[in-house]
């Protein structure tokens, strides 16, 4: 069985990264941040850059951000590492498909955590704007690194993973490279359990299935040996907080916006694990993507094996409790409706071919 990802400082700077540095023949991975200059993408650079694999660390996001990402990377600079750091600002009316060949060639992770925040949207409303800013670099990435994972955190994920997935279908390549990264959802169960019980965090690894976020999010609590002691009760409750808990975040942000740090941090795990895979480690880690493992869904999230060419294996969801195999209803219930709404979104949208600027 491959290894479970802990805490993502492991393998950080000293401590030695997992497997090789890099795939055979290359000193290092090359790893890019879209929407590098976001309050995700500025923790998150910050957690890459420090991972000894990650050679070069490119940060790209509009140069009307602030900092723009110019800045951001003079900044890592600054910073005992050894990665080498690249800036790629665009003007908001340039494409990435056009522009950003230098950039994402030869990558071999990106992720996205650029576009929009709900503030009071309605899904279809967020599904329009955020379905544009994941095309726009899901298209780029098909051009120029059809062979790297591309991770995304961008709301709504349920619908975006389905909607650029099939994108990369309809475009001959494989749709298994597009994962949505529900880290965070593992990260907060594990932590809840950690509060409520005391054991060492890094004996507690709750996995989560469905999607990501409100009630699509299912902690299998019954499946790690810590969690699966607690009362009924206190299981039923840390659903709710981890269902919640972006929720959560928000209200104590006053709206102004949702969780920052702790999913940059997760992000980073997430990283971890597939760089893991891609050395050679292969690697558990719950990401949704495309699956047959739950009936009558073409998308879900459960444990994914990442391996040298990125997903290797999605796992079965494994034994319920009674009450999950009652709240999984539910979650089938709320998936199925984001999941068709990502693939209706995909159905008038081709990737556009480029043939810009070179940079």
């Amino acid at each position: 069985m491959g290894n479970k990802v802990g805490g993502c400082l492991d393998g950080l700077t000293g401590s030695g990264a997992k497997g090789p540095v890099g795939k055979p023949g290359k000193k290092g991975f090359k790893v890019c941040v879209c929407g590098g200059s976001t309050k995700i993408g500025k923790p998150l650079c910050l957690l890459l850059a420090l991972d000894p694999r990650v050679a070069e660390l490119c940060i790209q996001d509009l140069a009307i951000t602030m900092p723009p990402p110019d800045v951001l990377a003079e900044d890592l600079q600054h910073v005992g590492i050894r990665c080498k750091v690249k800036p790629y600002a665009l003007e908001a009316i340039q494409r990435p498909v056009d522009h950003l060949r230098e950039c994402l060639t030869g990558c071999d992770l990106v992720i996205a955590c650029a576009g929009w925040p709900n503030n009071g949207r309605t899904h279809s409303d967020i599904l329009k704007l955020n379905g544009s800013v994941a095309k726009n670099v899901v298209e780029a990435c098909a051009l120029y690194c059809p062979d790297a994972v591309v991770g995304l955190i961008m709301n709504p994920l349920n619908s975006l993973v389905p909607a650029m997935a099939k994108l990369y279908e309809k475009a001959g390549l494989d749709p298994m490279k597009i994962c949505g990264i529900t880290t965070l959802d593992i990260v907060r169960s594990n932590k809840f359990v950690h509060i409520e019980t005391g054991v060492p965090i890094e004996r507690v690894s709750v996995p989560v299935v469905g999607g990501h976020g409100g009630v699509s999010a299912l902690p299998l609590f019954s499946q790690d040996p810590t969690a699966a002691k607690l009362t009924a009760a206190t299981q039923e409750a840390l659903v709710r907080h981890v269902q919640e808990g972006g929720a959560e975040v928000m209200k104590e942000m006053l709206g102004k916006c949702g969780a920052t740090l702790s999913q940059a941090y997760a992000c980073s795990r997430f990283a971890q694990a597939v760089l893991n895979g891609l050395g050679g480690t292969k690697t558990e880690e719950c990401c949704f993507v495309k699956s047959s493992k739950c009936e009558g869904l073409e998308f879900f999230a459960s444990k994914v094996t990442f391996g040298t060419n990125g997903i290797e294996q999605v796992h079965p969801i494994g034994p319920l409790s009674k009450k999950e195999q009652e709240l999984l209803v539910e979650v089938k219930k709320s998936l199925a409706v984001d999941i068709e709404a990502g693939l209706k979104y995909a159905e008038g949208v081709e990737l556009a071919k480029g043939g810009g600027d070179a940079r």
